[in-house]
C-alpha cells in the first residue's frame, strides 16, 4: 500500500511541474515575444523607399553610387518594399545618404623591403530615412566602417585590391543600415 501512494504522490508532482512549465509556455508566447530581425519598425504605410544617390564630400571616386547600389540591393533582396533610384512625391519615404569621409592609411609595412603590406580603409557616412512629410523615421550621423586589403608584393601580377575593399565595405555597410532600420536600433 505504501509503493502506491507513493507514486500517487509522485504522479501529482509530475503533473504539477508540467503545468507550471506550460503555463510559463503559454504567457511567453501570449506576451509577444519574437525573435531578433523579425521586428519591422517602420510604419505600416511605407510601402515604397525613394534613394537617391548619395552625396559624396570626399576624394574618393564613386563611393557613393557604390554605397547607394549596395543599399538598394540589400533592400531589394531583403524586404517587401518597392525601391525608387530618386526622391519622388509617390515615394512613402526617402532615404538619403552623405559620404562624409574617406580615409585610406597603411596598416603593415614588410619588414624586408620597407613597403606597405596592408592598407586599411576608413569610411564614414551619414543616413537619415524621411517620411513623405518629412518626419525622421531612422537616423544616424555617423556611420564607420573599416576594411582591410593586401597590397601585392609582385609587380608582374599587380592587382588593386582597393576595389573589391570597398565593394566588401559598401556591402557590409549596406546590411548593417537595413538590419538597424528595420530592428529600429
Amino acid at each position: 500500500m505504501m509503493s502506491l501512494s507513493r507514486s500517487g504522490a509522485r504522479w501529482r508532482r509530475m503533473r504539477a511541474g508540467f503545468g507550471s512549465v506550460l503555463l510559463v509556455v503559454l504567457v511567453t508566447v501570449g506576451c509577444g515575444y519574437h525573435t531578433a530581425g523579425h521586428n519591422v519598425t517602420l510604419p505600416n504605410d511605407v510601402r515604397t523607399i525613394a534613394v537617391p544617390a548619395f552625396v559624396n564630400e570626399t576624394k574618393t571616386y564613386k563611393i557613393e553610387q557604390r554605397l547607394t547600389a549596395a543599399v538598394v540591393q540589400e533592400l531589394l533582396t531583403r524586404t517587401h518594399y518597392h525601391v525608387l533610384n530618386q526622391a519622388s512625391d509617390s515615394a512613402d519615404a526617402t532615404l538619403r545618404g552623405t559620404v562624409l569621409a574617406s580615409y585610406e592609411a597603411p596598416l603593415t609595412y614588410d619588414s624586408i623591403t620597407g613597403r606597405v603590406a596592408s592598407v586599411l580603409i576608413t569610411v564614414s557616412v551619414k543616413v537619415t530615412l524621411t517620411d513623405r512629410k518629412g518626419k525622421i523615421l531612422y537616423e544616424n550621423p555617423s556611420y564607420l566602417f573599416r576594411e582591410q586589403y593586401e597590397v601585392s608584393e609582385e609587380l608582374n601580377s599587380f592587382f588593386e585590391e582597393d576595389s573589391p575593399a570597398y565593394a566588401r565595405l559598401s556591402r557590409d555597410f549596406a546590411r548593417t543600415l537595413v538590419s538597424n532600420v528595420l530592428e529600429g536600433f
